[in-house]
């Protein structure tokens, strides 16, 4: 990881308040942790530490863009990446224990004596949980050109045939019924 002094924080030497860090993330920043999802990724993270005596709190600022397959028709859509998450990070002496005792995921623990602070997997970490679940074209922009038309007439052929055999088999039990009436 030829950046990874990039994302860590000297933080010893940082005065008591709020310090403002900023990143800018390509695919390479992507490619060397993880294959995530998504291409061409334009994504910034602003990054505010607020240091304090015995604790930082770290705010995180997601914003971007970056392509996506789409899940209903699978042609390329450019996103947006947009979030906001906290962290609690704790100078204490016995961190191994209490990382692991600890069962809030916004609350980190770090050694008294450490002096720098790694905020690459947490950059990383939320960059992804900024991505939308859905990554679909708004509704009003289904079927426009950015759209594979073939595909979306296939699913509503498809979304037709079932329906029809949902409600054939809704009725067909009531049949029996119909013949013992007369």
């Amino acid at each position: 990881m030829a950046n990874k002094r990039a994302f860590e924080v000297a933080f010893v030497g940082l005065k008591p308040g709020v310090h403002e860090f900023n990143y800018e993330l390509d695919d390479k920043f992507f490619a060397e942790r993880g294959t995530p999802d998504f291409k061409n990724p334009m994504a910034h993270v602003k990054m505010t530490l607020e240091k304090n005596t015995g604790f930082m709190l770290l705010k995180f600022e997601v914003g971007g863009k970056a392509d996506f397959i789409c899940d209903r028709c699978g042609n390329s859509l450019n996103i947006d990446l947009w979030d906001e998450f906290k962290l609690l990070v704790k100078l204490v002496d016995n961190p191994e224990e209490m990382n692991n005792q600890e069962e809030d995921p916004d609350v980190f623990y770090l050694s008294r004596s450490e002096s720098h602070l790694s905020v690459g997997d947490w950059i990383y970490e939320f960059v992804l949980l900024s991505v939308p679940f859905q990554k679909m074209c708004s509704p009003d922009k289904i079927g426009g050109p950015q759209c594979n038309n073939e595909v979306l007439e296939k699913l509503k052929e498809m979304e037709s045939k079932h329906e029809e055999n949902n409600a054939n088999a809704l009725w067909k039990g009531l049949e029996k019924f119909k013949d013992n009436i007369n």
